[in-house]
């Protein structure tokens, strides 16, 4: 390619709205270009990235045995409802109407599509294992999309589907996705980790996220330096903590006038913020089959003052799945106070001593017949369970409870469970050191489903006995748009993007000084341009006759890996210039290299 050919649209400020390196490097680059809110033009120069991921992609999808295939973006409503995550799934999933007024969905992912797949074209256990995949353009309707490409809502993945007969052979499939995936970004020489993760909204057993390693990434990855562990937030597990310790101090109602958080109280009280605990009103709802509540549980939720509440892990305690955050009218009724002064310790003015009349008019539904439809339920950290002399709000406005202890002051919890983000320096679970805490991008994730999606699909394979059985699943998913910009979050200077050589929009760059004017120079460009196309090197030769500091500008903008700089002046001298881009970052100049030698230079530099 020569760039008198090619469109090269470089911008020497980014847009006001583009908030980290990414946005602002690709734009400016010329790689994509903003339609519309979260909506992006991929430009030439950016779809050969792109292009470049998709390979990689598709060779080691295809390695590892799966078969590929491309499903509808527009899918019917069915399908969703089947599942039930037509109704389940929030406003990010865009629901349509033809012109028959009849109901579709934009893909935001394919389980129920490839699913239908499975259940018409696989009737017998001989045709299992199977993996299908697609790379498919995506759209979820994300409330606040940011950050260019890393959080669009129309986006580019490759997601893969697996179906085995029986839970040995799917996480044998999962296994080797998983090691798939491994090679893939492997290969895209990016500095990533692969973590345990929470199956969220997709659901399943087992999940893995694949995380580029980025300080500006949205996602907190834990991991032990001395092991192998490591997770995302949501998974990472607190290490069980030691025994409770022995209660010393009496239980006192101390005031605390305008003092509502553990901070503010551990500073007036002139107590460390560890011996404070935090309480957390949720609420859950149960529903008449006209979807009306019928009865609302509170729950109190407790922490230590200066760890924050896990919501995936409180997500999965029996009862807490559908969990919502109270309003301040449930609190009200229940406590008789505002945040920031409640507490587990039951007093006189807890609403378990209300008139159920009184109650069932506050919370606007009169089926509370007995107690157990008032009482608050009491969930603790398990570090929250071992606390003794600690303090809580005393459940009135300008106070908190001190030396409040266990069994004494009040009764056990209902419930103890790991329900806390880990912090930086926790025992690691495994027992073999401290926890240390780094920014990732997810950029990649694989679950294991189970039977998840064919059992409300009715999806089904004759096994060996003859009989018909659901097929257990795998899914597999790689952001392909994403991929890039996690990439220009890892590798970028002042300058601009610097491209690992699998992800370069042109590998090799000749910048021709003043071709026009120098038959020479002109003849020695195309010389080492011809050779390197004939050699299969994806170069670009720089034939525009731009002044060299704006070449050059150009190029470390894009980000182009190896250059080649070849003008009048050091022809004369029998030499010509090579700079790899990461070396421009570093300070190093440029080295010269005999004219004759330019070739095997760059082959070598390539590692062809």
């Amino acid at each position: 390619m020569k760039a008198s050919q090619f469109l090269i649209s470089t911008l020497k400020e980014a847009p006001a709205d583009a908030e980290i390196a990414s946005h602002q490097l690709m734009t400016r680059a010329g790689m994509i270009k903003k339609l519309g809110a979260g909506i992006y033009t991929y430009m030439p120069m950016g779809l050969r990235v792109i292009r470049k991921v998709e390979a990689i992609v598709r060779e080691e999808m295809n390695r590892a045995g799966a078969i590929e295939c491309t499903m509808p973006v527009i899918q019917p409503a069915e399908l969703w409802q089947e599942t039930g995550r037509f109704t389940t799934n929030g406003p990010e999933l865009l629901r349509i109407k033809d012109r028959h007024q009849r109901d579709f969905i934009v893909q935001p992912t394919s389980e129920e599509c490839v699913t239908d797949i499975a259940r018409q074209e696989f009737k017998s256990y001989k045709q299992l294992p199977k993996n299908l995949y697609q790379i498919q353009t995506k759209f979820r309707d994300e409330r606040r999309p940011r950050f260019g490409l890393m959080r669009g809502r129309e986006f580019i993945m490759k997601d893969a589907y697996s179906f085995d007969r029986d839970e040995a052979s799917a996480k044998a499939s999962y296994q080797v996705m998983a090691d798939a995936y491994r090679k893939i970004f492997d290969r895209f020489g990016l500095k990533y980790r692969a973590v345990a993760a929470d199956s969220g909204a997709i659901g399943g057993d087992a999940s893995e996220e694949f995380q580029v390693i980025a300080a500006t990434g949205e996602d907190a990855i834990v991991f032990c330096p001395n092991s192998t562990y490591a997770a995302n937030m949501e998974k990472a597990e607190a290490a069980a903590p030691g025994p409770r310790g022995v209660a010393t101090k009496a239980m006192a109602k101390t005031s605390t006038p305008g003092k509502s958080t553990c901070e503010d109280v551990a500073d007036l009280l002139n107590v460390p913020i560890q011996t404070t605990v935090k309480s957390l009103v949720l609420a859950t709802d149960e529903l008449n089959d006209k979807s009306a509540v019928i009865k609302t549980q509170i729950w109190l939720l407790l922490v230590r003052g200066d760890h924050e509440m896990n919501e995936a892990k409180v997500r999965k305690l029996p009862g807490l799945s559908d969990f919502r955050f109270a309003n301040e009218d449930e609190i009200k009724a229940y406590f008789d106070t505002r945040p920031g002064y409640l507490g587990p310790v039951p007093s006189s003015q807890l609403a378990s001593r209300m008139a159920p009349n009184k109650l069932a008019q506050i919370l606007n539904h009169s089926e509370l017949k007995d107690k157990n439809d008032r009482r608050v339920k009491i969930v603790a950290d398990r570090e929250v369970a071992i606390m003794s002399d600690w303090v809580c709000g005393a459940n009135e406005a300008g106070y908190h409870l001190t030396g409040v202890n266990w069994g004494r002051d009040l009764p056990e919890p209902d419930h103890v469970a790991d329900i806390r983000n880990v912090l930086e320096g926790d025992a690691s679970p495994d027992g073999k050191g401290p926890l240390a805490i780094e920014r990732g991008i997810e950029i990649g994730h694989v679950f294991y489903l189970g039977t998840k999606y064919s059992k409300a699909m009715n999806a089904t394979f004759l096994d060996t006995d003859g009989k018909p059985k659901p097929f257990e699943m795998g899914c597999y998913g790689i952001g392909i748009t994403r991929l890039p910009a996690a990439a220009v979050e890892q590798n970028h200077d002042a300058k601009g993007i610097i491209w690992p050589d699998a992800l370069a929009p042109f590998t090799v760059v000749i910048c021709a000084i003043d071709p026009g004017r120098s038959p020479e120079t002109k003849a020695a460009a195309e010389t080492l341009y011809d050779q390197l196309i004939a050699a299969g090197v994806d170069v670009i030769l720089d034939d525009r006759g731009e002044r060299p500091g704006a070449m050059f500008a150009d190029w470390e903008l894009i980000g182009v890996p190896h250059r080649v700089t070849i003008g009048d002046r050091g022809l004369k001298e029998g030499v010509v210039e090579y700079l790899h881009r990461r070396d421009s970052s570093n300070g190093v100049a440029a080295s010269k290299v005999a004219v004759a030698d330019i070739f095997a230079h760059v082959t070598q530099a390539l590692q062809l």
